[in-house]
């Protein structure tokens, strides 16, 4: 029968306890080179998706912005060149009626003897030569003083300070109503720079 020896059980504990805490070891680095955490992978970036978005690149945003741009100046020389067509049209229209109504008027005058029986009812005012491009022009008031409708002939004379007669002038007013006026304009087609003085020389009433 063997004897126990306090030497030797107290060197089997020792292993014991050994070996317990090898296994636990191994088994905690098991676990940490099967479970554990690796590290996240690098960050990358990439190009978005362009065909996902809406609108426009900031240069097709620039070429449209400049044909619409293009197309507003166009848009303004257009109306800019029909307003002036209509203003010259208008402006030949008012001519052809002033050449008609001085025509009517020389016409009227032409067998008149005197000044005329309407004197008393023209008046004339000159205008400012920068509201007339520089030409001599004569505001002429006609106003029908009778009791009935009448029409008018009138003859502006220019002359010089000699008192020469340099240029004539017709202008005419048709159908007025009683005390009604019209005031159309005497000009002179002379230089700007020649010294006349408009002359009231007939008026005739008919």
């Amino acid at each position: 029968m063997l004897r126990d020896h306090p030497g030797r059980g107290h060197r089997a504990v020792v292993a014991a306890l050994g070996c317990a805490l090898c296994a636990v070891a191994l088994t905690g680095c098991g676990g940490s080179q099967d479970t554990g955490s690796s590290p996240p992978p690098p960050t990358t970036t990439s190009s978005p998706d362009t065909a996902s978005f809406s609108g426009l690149p900031p240069s097709a945003l620039a070429s449209q912005a400049a044909s619409a741009i293009a197309s507003a100046h166009a848009s303004a020389s257009a109306a800019a060149s029909s307003a002036s067509a209509r203003a010259s049209e208008f402006e030949a229209s008012v001519d052809a009626e002033l050449a008609r109504t001085s025509a009517a008027a020389e016409k009227v005058l032409k067998n008149v003897e005197g000044r005329g029986n309407a004197v008393s009812e023209v008046g004339m005012t000159g205008l400012p030569r920068n509201e007339t491009r520089g030409l001599l022009a004569v505001l002429v008031t006609i106003t029908n003083k009778t009791d009935n409708r009448a029409s008018y002939a009138v003859q502006i004379d220019f002359v010089d300070a000699s008192g020469k007669v340099v240029e004539t002038r017709f202008v005419g007013a048709e159908n007025l109503d009683p005390g009604e006026k019209q005031q159309p304009i005497a000009f002179s087609r002379q230089p700007a720079d020649a010294q006349l003085t408009p002359r009231l020389t007939k008026a005739q009433r008919y």
